[in-house]
């Protein structure tokens, strides 16, 4: 991960996976001692998606999706001022109920750990090619962010 980040970046991990995430890693990989707030997002397979029932989903990844994660990521935690930040996503194929991405930022207060996660969050779904193919339990599918 990240072996061009400054000494100083505010990223502890920053991860593609092909295995089950963890939202205590990441909750630990943020904490700092000088941390009055943490904000995690831990995103799941739902059920459902425009109407119609998920049978399962698969996630893809272009071989510099991890690159483009850990920047991202140095990025939005620099921006908030953000003590420590993690991302981690996962690839393969997922069932409903699973974890599909975890972040966290540890900040020093509430309102900017909040601020900083929730931007984190949007800026990986916006700028990481990690594509999602959904089926549905009706046979259908679809690809999702692909470009």
């Amino acid at each position: 991960m990240g072996d061009d980040l400054p000494d100083d970046s505010p990223v502890r991990l920053a991860a593609i996976r092909d295995m089950p995430l963890s939202v205590d890693e990441v909750l630990a990989a943020v904490a700092h001692p000088a941390a009055g707030g943490i904000a995690i997002f831990a995103g799941t397979v739902r059920d459902h998606d425009g109407g119609r029932d998920v049978a399962g989903l698969g996630y893809s990844a272009h071989a510099s999706a991890e690159e483009h994660l850990v920047a991202v990521t140095d990025r939005v935690a620099r921006a908030h001022g953000a003590l420590a930040a993690a991302a981690t996503h996962r690839v393969g194929q997922l069932a409903v109920g699973d974890l599909a991405v975890v972040v966290a930022v540890a900040a020093e207060h509430r309102a900017e750990a909040l601020t900083a996660c929730r931007h984190l969050i949007d800026e990986l779904k916006a700028t990481v090619p990690i594509w999602k193919h959904q089926a549905f339990s009706d046979g259908s599918d679809e690809w999702v962010g692909s470009p």
